[in-house]
């Protein structure tokens, strides 16, 4: 990952404006930015599934395109992407054929307006502080497990869908988050140093077993910035910080990549209000996203025998 610094991104950069919005194409992701100043990045999950994959089919049809990536085992993970580039489904085959539908981004809420961003009041939140940010570096196994497979702190009132559990702050505050702030990433670069690459051993711990206990759990990888440089740097640099992190859990602690999508936030949510370098807000964080996509559920009794999960 040699160059893994946003300064080396620049020449690869276009700008166009499209509809009164003004969009920067980076060869692997999209950042946006709305006449409003609303602004976010939009990166592609898939390159993170053909590690270790025995082949790789892509076929489109009716403007949808569906990437099946064939496992060693014969296990199949099929992905299902808009023309605008947007996932819409993830399922996961086993080598019977039995599948399970991971993400099902397609749903809409009869409530959600126009566009993703939901406006919900911040949540209330009556636990510690301690147990609702964890921080990776001060917390036993134990409680970053418990923390993974956690319920929300409130009621959720409907299922959300991904991009709006992406892009709404508050729909993704109502789940207990893991801040891991262990690994120093230097101004600049989303590359995770090979001495650092260990500290991620205990979440990869706790993450193989919340999935094991639920192979339709999902969760969110955050990626932050410090206050140094452009705002449209920073959401391209959050975005592949948390990649990156996705991408190391998976290749050095077998991590299921499908269990894990990633978002990047760049400069928006500082743990520390400072306008220059800050190592605390250069971080990506965790969270079980689960619940938000199935309405919570996730913290209910298994349903009977028989019954067909929530799709």
């Amino acid at each position: 990952m040699a160059g893994a610094t946003i300064a080396n991104m620049h020449n690869q950069r276009r700008e166009v404006t499209e509809g009164g919005r003004t969009v920067y194409y980076e060869p692997d992701r999209v950042i946006i930015r709305d006449p409003s100043g609303q602004q976010y990045v939009r990166g592609n999950d898939l390159y993170r599934f053909r590690y270790g994959a025995r082949d790789i089919q892509t076929q489109t049809v009716g403007g949808e395109t569906r990437t099946v990536v064939v496992r060693p085992d014969g296990s199949q993970i099929v992905t299902v992407v808009g023309s605008d580039g947007r996932l819409l489904r993830r399922i996961r085959r086993d080598d019977r054929g039995r599948e399970i539908i991971i993400i099902d981004n397609s749903y809409r809420d009869p409530q959600a307006v126009g566009g993703f961003y939901v406006d919900l009041p911040p949540p209330v939140v009556n636990m510690p502080y301690d147990r609702y940010i964890v921080a990776a570096d001060e917390a036993p196994p134990e409680v970053i497990y418990e923390t993974l497979r956690a319920p929300p702190v409130q009621r959720i009132n409907r299922r959300y869908s991904l991009d709006e559990i992406r892009y709404s702050p508050n729909v993704r505050m109502q789940m207990p988050s893991i801040d891991v702030n262990s690994i120093n990433f230097a101004t600049g670069s989303w590359e995770i140093p090979p001495d650092q690459a260990a500290k991620l051993q205990v979440i990869a711990d706790g993450l193989n077993r919340a999935i094991q206990e639920n192979p339709r759990a999902v969760f969110l990888i955050e990626g932050h910035t410090d206050k140094v440089g452009s705002d449209v740097d920073n959401l391209s640099l959050s975005d592949r910080r948390a990649e990156s992190a996705a991408t190391l859990l998976t290749q050095q602690f077998n991590v299921p990549a499908e269990n894990l999508t990633s978002q990047g936030y760049g400069e928006q949510y500082p743990k520390e209000q400072v306008d220059g370098p800050s190592a605390i807000n250069r971080r990506v964080t965790i969270r079980n996203i689960t619940p938000l996509l199935n309405g919570g559920q996730a913290s209910l009794p298994p349903p009977p025998a028989g019954t067909a999960p929530p799709r």
